[in-house]
């Protein structure tokens, strides 16, 4: 994939210096990620617990807004902000991961939308880091839009280049 140039709001800027940022496997713990379950508030302390609530709650509190108070779980996020109906470039999407009935999920930021038209979502964890990956629109649960930040206004998704391999690794 071509190099991200984002085009704001503040957070998504902030969500694209991270790409690249990656799980350490075995017994170290990459620090970046323990820094974004601190500004969580969360009880982990390793990088192999899913992360990528963490990823969106530590993004929105380096960019001045406040995390989300109940905490980093993907599905949390749906109570999150002020809702919309559609996505709009740097809201916050939430999906369901393994069922659309349980509890698993996956957040990100929404950037644009590939050639077919599926989301594509700025988000940790997804295939252990911070990347760029397409989404089917099948998989949503909502959107959200920070509630003290000025409202979303930026309905139409640039196009991005995608693989069309849709994202279903984000564990």
């Amino acid at each position: 994939m071509t190099a991200f140039q984002s085009s704001g709001p503040t957070w998504i800027d902030i969500a694209a210096r991270y790409i690249g940022e990656r799980e350490i496997k075995g017994p170290k713990h990459n620090s970046k990620i323990l820094e974004w379950w601190e500004k969580m508030k969360a009880p982990y302390r390793d990088d192999e617990t899913a992360w990528c609530g963490a990823f969106v709650g530590g993004v929105l509190v380096e960019a001045g807004l406040p995390a989300y108070p109940k905490g980093a779980g993907a599905r949390n996020w749906l109570e999150y902000g002020t809702p919309l109906s559609q996505p709009a470039v740097g809201c916050i999407v939430v999906f369901w991961r393994g069922s659309k009935s349980g509890w698993s999920g996956h957040v990100g930021f929404v950037v644009g939308k590939d050639q077919a038209g599926n989301l594509m979502v700025l988000g940790g964890n997804q295939g252990d880091m911070v990347s760029i990956k397409p989404f089917g629109k099948d998989r949503i649960l909502g959107y959200r839009w920070p509630s003290i930040a000025p409202v979303a206004s930026r309905y139409v998704l640039p196009v991005l280049r995608s693989d069309g391999r849709l994202s279903t690794d984000e564990a």
